[in-house]
């Protein structure tokens, strides 16, 4: 009999459990009768169809859950031990991405790779990706926000490299998103038995693993006078982990946070040691992906939504849970390396000709089918309806996300606040995607309200968990990227509905500029001066504001007024930004810090750079986007986000 303790973990399993094979015993019935499924199994009727979807589809699609529900929930218990990170798994610290990544370039440009087995393409992406992840938190001692922040950035900076490749590789856009979102749908066995013999040899790996990695939960000075290496054991460890990973990756596509809640689950419902959590972690991860599994399968849209983005959704809310309970590192003040003017003004003018010279410069320079054209006159003329709206939006939401950083990083006093990385973009999306939703129109103003209220939401729901503790800086960036994690996943539910209205969210969502207007142009325009005529009475503020709370406070600020009246200013400009360019661009992480290291260190001299060199950035990226694959197109927020991606990072490794 099972002691006291144990009854609320069999609950844990078998609840899921029970319900899904409810569900799945419903779905057989429907499918073939009782009465033929011993046949089906052994020597399906080749002329029946029911008895065909039954052996090849319906078997094999319950039995991958079960697989990669246990690989995921073993993996998952891996990384949490060896990193001591409640929150470390194989989406957060970059590997899922990576093996994705790899896959996806191996599919469509070296597909021979692929001979000797899938897996072992992922294993190297994995691996690379993993690898980047402890380089990068090495210089801040492996710290687990550290860790979680930088695999989170590397995941989505491989997401927007698998976007473009999709976007350029058109014909196989439908297929590559289906299995980069995670979906369980099966045609035969080979996927099953190809992920069997993996994870049987990394749970007998992992049983051998146990009590060395048992010795982790002391210090590593401790673990060394008992004679063992805490280096090595790591690495056994992760290794084992991130080949589970690679499989299920292999396998299914990628298969978000089951591997965080598992172990989170069964160590709330009462399994306190390593080899507890070893044994009923795998067990809960099976169940709850097995019910997920069965649970999309009966929604009513007219697609199936991949059982990785039904996991995405309903983790990353546990991921804000879970938040609250990471140990974190007291964070220290830093100084970025860059110049410093004097007369900083006085760059600016030239910084605007330059400007005025691009615009110029991209409204004229094109590409057709008959090869590079430099437009004037009459050419030009015909041209400026089709290419002015674009730049004009382009310019004006540049301005605007480089505002918007600019005043979280002097209000937050966290140089890696963005309103991308921060949510606030995510948040502005969401609400978007809500009122899309529920709405039969796409009336402009309702969207930009809409857009308003949830870049205000989003700040609701993160700012009082960045406030917590020491760390603030740290956790609010995380805390926001689980917020922008939410909006992926629910524009991915959203993506399955089969709404005839989706080729115009696709745009949105991947920051294409190919649909503004006129009216954007101007809303945009408007909105980005705005603030350019309000922030100089607030110079004040953003000068003492870096100094730290207890400084602003003495020199007479109501920090709680001010973080009010600038967060409003950060929203707005956001929530329009987001709405005519995407929800992910980078700019307003990468604009101030331009701006920082031109010498531009005062509070306005800084704002007004940023906002030069945010419109530039994006102007370059949407003209970059026309004619790169032409005559198809990239979105502008898109190649920004390739490029600020890997910038977050090179930040990341600059802060050691």
């Amino acid at each position: 009999m099972p002691g006291r303790r144990d009854w609320p973990l069999l609950l844990l399993v078998c609840v899921p459990a029970l319900l899904a094979a409810c569900l799945t015993l419903t779905g057989l019935l429907r499918l073939l009768p009782a009465e033929l499924w011993w046949h089906a199994i052994g020597a399906p009727d080749l002329t029946d169809p029911r008895q065909l979807l039954y052996r090849h589809a319906a078997l094999p699609r319950i039995a991958i859950s079960l697989l990669a529900g246990a690989a995921l929930g073993l993996a998952g218990t891996l990384l949490q031990q060896v990193l001591r990170n409640p929150l470390a798994e194989p989406t957060t610290i970059g590997t899922n991405a990576g093996a994705s990544i790899a896959l996806t370039v191996a599919t469509l440009y070296a597909p021979w790779t692929l001979e000797h087995g899938r897996e072992w393409v992922a294993l190297a992406g994995g691996a690379v990706a993993t690898l980047a992840v402890f380089e990068l938190s090495r210089g801040r001692r492996f710290s687990p926000i550290a860790i979680i922040i930088a695999g989170l950035v590397i995941s989505l900076t491989c997401n927007s490299a698998g976007a473009l490749l999709m976007a350029i590789n058109r014909e196989y856009t439908q297929e590559l998103f289906i299995w980069q979102t995670g979906s369980l749908i099966q045609n035969g066995d080979t996927a099953t038995f190809r992920l069997l013999p993996w994870l049987i040899v990394a749970g007998i790996a992992a049983l051998f693993l146990i009590r060395p990695l048992r010795l982790l939960d002391l210090s590593d000075e401790s673990t060394t006078s008992l004679g063992a290496s805490p280096v090595t054991m790591r690495l056994a460890g992760t290794g084992v982990a991130v080949a589970l990973s690679a499989a299920v990756v292999a396998a299914v596509g990628v298969i978000s946070f089951v591997a965080l809640a598992a172990p989170a689950l069964v160590k709330l419902a009462g399994a306190r040691t390593f080899r507890q959590r070893m044994i009923w972690a795998p067990l809960a991860g099976a169940s709850m992906l097995w019910l997920t599994d069965r649970a999309v399968q009966v929604l009513p849209f007219a697609s199936e939504i991949p059982a990785g983005t039904a996991t995405a959704f309903l983790g990353a809310p546990l991921l804000l849970l879970l938040l609250p309970k990471l140990r974190t590192m007291p964070e220290r003040q830093e100084v970025m390396p860059s110049l410093h003017r004097r007369n900083a003004w006085l760059f600016l003018l030239p910084a605007l000709t330059a400007m005025a010279v691009l615009v110029w410069a991209v409204l004229a320079v094109g590409y057709d089918g008959s090869g590079w054209r430099w437009a004037s006159g009459a050419g030009l003329s015909e041209l400026l309806p089709l290419r002015a709206p674009r730049v004009a939006v382009s310019l004006a939401a540049g301005v605007m996300l480089a505002i918007a950083g600019t005043l979280m990083q002097r209000m937050t006093g966290n140089p890696m606040a963005a309103p991308e990385v921060l949510g606030i973009s995510g948040g502005a999306s969401l609400g978007v995607l809500v009122f899309f939703v529920l709405s039969s129109s796409l009336d402009r103003s309702a969207m930009l309200a809409a857009a308003f209220a949830g870049a205000l939401a989003s700040l609701a729901i993160v700012a009082p968990i960045g406030n917590r503790r020491a760390l603030a800086p740290d956790r609010l960036l995380l805390a926001g990227v689980a917020m922008a994690t939410m909006a992926s996943a629910f524009s991915a539910v959203v993506l399955a509905s089969g709404d005839p209205r989706l080729d115009t969210l696709l745009a949105w969502l991947s920051g294409s500029t190919y649909r503004a207007t006129t009216a954007d142009a101007l809303v945009a325009a408007t909105t980005a001066i705005v603030p350019l005529m309000i922030v100089p009475f607030l110079a004040r503020w953003l000068e003492i504001l870096p100094l730290g709370d207890a400084a602003a406070c003495g020199l007479g600020l109501r920090l709680d007024r001010v973080r009010v009246i600038l967060l409003v200013l950060v929203s707005i400009p956001t929530a329009v930004a987001t709405l005519v360019i995407g929800p992910l661009s980078f700019v307003g992480l990468m604009a101030p810090h331009l701006a920082r290291m031109l010498g531009f260190q005062r509070a306005l001299p800084q704002l007004f750079a940023s906002a030069i060199l945010g419109g530039l950035i994006l102007v370059c990226a949407d003209w970059a986007g026309r004619m790169l694959i032409f005559p198809w197109q990239i979105p502008a927020g898109l190649i920004a986000a390739l490029v600020g991606g890997p910038y977050f990072m090179f930040l990341m490794a600059k802060r050691r």
